[in-house]
């Protein structure tokens, strides 16, 4: 008996704080930018805080940051962006990019821990009536861990790998590392960086 209600309190707890999270579309080039530079005729607008939930969380835990970049190429020639166009820090400092799998590997959900909702599977609730010695007695059980562990389970996989499909598609549609942006051209995309803070970008032209 106490060990069924020590399974419930588990349940509420692992539902409340382990549920699959849902993924916020991120449409880099529908943002409002509020962050700006420019460099010798190209100009770099980016906006960092686009995750939410369990990504954000595993920008937190991994150290690593996803920005949005729109970037205007009003140069005179075509760039291409990580060879001729780079991202750096304000003060100049040279910033890692991450390519779009590293990126999402990094940040994805994990739907293989939603699998502890199996833990739930022999949860009883039974039901107790006092007999005519005043003492408590079981008159019946219902096994609800048989719907609950598996069906919570199942369905936080398959919100999990939904949102995750989500998301690795909307990396590779804004995929810019190794692009060209050509004169005259504005390109949107989302880069994945290793940094633990939210300091200013810049582009550094070679």
């Amino acid at each position: 008996m106490k060990f069924n209600k020590l399974l419930c309190v588990f349940a509420f707890v692992l539902s409340f704080f382990n549920c699959a999270s849902r993924y916020r579309v991120i449409e880099p080039n529908n943002l409002n930018y509020v962050s700006k530079a420019e460099a010798e005729g190209v100009t770099l607008e980016y906006k960092y805080d686009l995750l939410d939930k369990k990504y954000s969380k595993k920008e937190d835990k991994k150290g690593i940051r996803l920005v949005a970049v729109k970037i205007s190429n009003n140069s005179e020639r075509d760039l291409v962006f990580g060879r001729d166009l780079n991202l750096v820090y304000a003060n100049g400092n040279e910033i890692y990019v991450l390519d779009k799998e590293k990126t999402f590997k990094t940040l994805k959900q994990s739907p293989a821990t939603h699998l502890f909702y199996l833990l739930l599977t022999p949860v009883n609730f039974y039901t107790t009536k006092t007999n005519e010695y005043g003492l408590q007695e079981t008159t019946s059980s219902t096994p609800v861990g048989l719907i609950l562990g598996p069906g919570l389970a199942a369905g936080n996989l398959i919100a999990a790998s939904s949102a995750n499909k989500k998301f690795k598609t909307e990396l590779e549609n804004f995929d810019i590392k190794g692009s060209v942006i050509k004169q005259g051209e504005v390109k949107y995309g989302l880069v994945g960086i290793d940094s633990q803070s939210y300091d200013a970008l810049k582009l550094s032209l070679q």
